[in-house]
């Protein structure tokens, strides 16, 4: 398991105040920062993935909703070398149900019908489920770790989970 640590600066292309992380900031405020404008992520996975973004477009470009500012962060723990999940139709682990252990730019382009996915089960390992194909839209981290790795209905894939809708999966491997 390696460690985490993320560097966050104040102002475009790493400049003004800046802080590093090695564990989860709940609050940014807390620290100091009104607003994080550039990050570099130097080890671990803090979605976004490990590199540099010199400016707000490049770690929010791929969000399909509008967010002013990054306020919180936490690392995500890979402590397996394999991923493997399963997801379901519908709630409660019911329904048609196929396990995943790579990334799947289209969920529909490698058999899966229709949008939603109601329920999943980690079984080792930690992904990122997004909204639309392309590795695109809202993005929903499912770990092992986290509820036991069950996910038993959309609505607890996180505080921000509106709608049962995911169509590209990617796993965490670093």
């Amino acid at each position: 398991l390696l460690p985490c640590f993320v560097t966050v600066f104040e102002q475009e292309h790493f400049e003004g105040k800046c802080q590093e992380f090695t564990s989860e900031c709940c609050n940014i405020q807390e620290c100091g920062f009104d607003n994080i404008r550039s990050i570099r992520v130097e080890s671990g996975q803090f979605i976004p993935e490990r590199g540099e973004y010199p400016h707000w477009d490049a770690y929010s470009g791929n969000l399909s909703y509008h967010v002013e500012r990054l306020m919180s962060f936490r690392p995500v723990y890979c402590s397996h070398q394999s991923s493997r999940m399963t997801i379901f139709e519908r709630e409660n682990f019911l329904g048609r149900n196929v396990e995943l252990c790579d990334d799947y730019p289209s969920l529909q382009a490698m058999g899966w019908c229709g949008p939603e996915v109601g329920s999943m089960h980690v079984q080792c390992g930690a992904f990122v489920c997004y909204e639309f194909p392309g590795y695109r839209g809202r993005q929903y981290i499912m770990e092992c770790e986290r509820h036991s790795g069950d996910f038993q209905h959309w609505r607890n894939w996180g505080s921000h989970s509106q709608t049962p809708q995911i169509q590209s999966i990617r796993r965490i491997q670093h």
